[in-house]
């Protein structure tokens, strides 16, 4: 065991040993005004549900036989569940509750490089890393740092080193559902230096925390993450609705732009969001609102952030992850958008069927 690894440990175990957040209450229902123009786009699919799981966070994975994974955190069984892409089918589960790398307790927000998925645990407040498709744990990072992780994005920065984007949603309060202060708000994401040999060990650097504090602009209640390399772009969500919740723009340095879609974009909660990358740097924003009875998928210019149109499915409802897949795979020629249903299933919606009834740029059909 590297000594990385080995203090990364005693570390886990330490916070392990304080009390952990209990989960929260359930979110009210939020039923808001359908903007207008929303278009009705089928699933393509729509998985048998399982009602224990609570699904929340979701990550695709390119197997070498050719298919394609659909992998979802499943908080109240504290386990991965695995998917065919292409059909909805459950394969499999991995993992349970523990503290052991292998196991988890709330596993959150998800993310694929390569074949490492990587995982966040609230309650464990690490995030962990296993090499796929046989769920090797290679290790755990932030330990030290982390309080309460959710959302997760990742950013090759040389070959074979990366950047961890970790939100970071600590409260207090005797039910943990008191914002922090402001001038704590500067710790809303954090950001970690990533390094595998040739021989997949993994060695970690904390590089600090960010978050702007003004009353106007911090980010008071995060989970969903996503970033545009290629901009130097991150959109994080705030889902905090006594403000209006909303997507802002930072950059990969973590300093805030200023920039954040248009007010009144969300009648709901801004969860999931992920950037659709087309051919000649074209591309999209596809952001949740989580409405009831059915969620509303938001679509933002790459660049502009400016609205280009919305849809919702026949019955993907109070969705909190996504994941959007732009490669083809077997069943989805232009790839396919990704989304929890309910907590209890996923759902898929065919990326050209979403081009097509939103006349999005012909970029994306290529």
């Amino acid at each position: 065991m590297n000594s990385r690894l080995a203090a990364a440990l005693i570390a886990s175990a330490l916070l392990c040993s304080c009390v952990s957040a209990p989960p929260r209450a359930p979110e009210p229902r939020r039923v808001g005004a359908v903007p207008p123009g929303t278009v009705s786009v089928p699933e393509r699919f729509v998985s048998e549900p399982s009602a224990h799981d609570e699904l929340d966070s979701l990550a695709t994975w390119p197997a070498a036989d050719g298919s394609t994974w659909l992998i979802a955190s499943a908080k109240s069984t504290h386990r991965l569940a695995v998917y065919d892409a292409d059909s909805g089918k459950r394969l499999r589960e991995f993992g349970g509750k523990g503290e052991a790398l292998g196991q988890f307790k709330r596993p959150n927000g998800l993310a694929v490089f390569g074949d490492y998925l990587f995982v966040a645990e609230r309650d464990n407040h690490r995030v962990q890393v296993l090499r796929l498709p046989d769920f090797v744990p290679l290790g755990s990072f932030g330990e030290a740092q982390l309080r309460s992780p959710y959302g997760l994005w990742l950013n090759e920065t040389a070959p074979g080193e990366i950047e961890a984007y970790v939100t970071d949603n600590f409260m207090y309060g005797a039910q943990f559902d008191r914002v922090p202060a402001l001038n704590e708000l500067d710790q809303r994401v954090r950001r970690y230096r990533l390094r595998f040999d040739e021989d997949g060990r993994m060695g970690s650097e904390y590089l600090g925390a960010f978050g702007d504090t003004s009353d106007a602009a911090a980010l008071r209640i995060v989970e969903s993450i996503a970033g545009d390399a290629a901009g130097d772009r991150l959109l994080i969500a705030d889902e905090d609705l006594s403000r209006a919740s909303t997507l802002r723009e930072y950059t990969l340095a973590g300093r805030y732009t200023g920039r954040a879609v248009p007010p009144g974009s969300f009648s709901a909660q801004a969860e999931g969001v992920a950037l659709w990358s087309c051919a000649r740097g074209a591309g999209y924003w596809v952001a949740v609102d989580q409405l009831d009875p059915r969620t509303v998928f938001h679509v933002f210019e790459r660049d502009s952030l400016r609205p280009v149109g919305s849809f919702r499915g026949e019955g993907t409802a109070h969705t909190d992850g996504i994941a959007l897949h732009a490669a083809a795979t077997h069943a989805f020629p232009y790839g396919a958008l990704y989304a929890v249903d309910d907590d209890r299933a996923v759902t898929a919606f065919d990326l050209g069927d979403v081009a097509r009834a939103l006349h999005l740029q012909s970029d994306c059909l290529d």
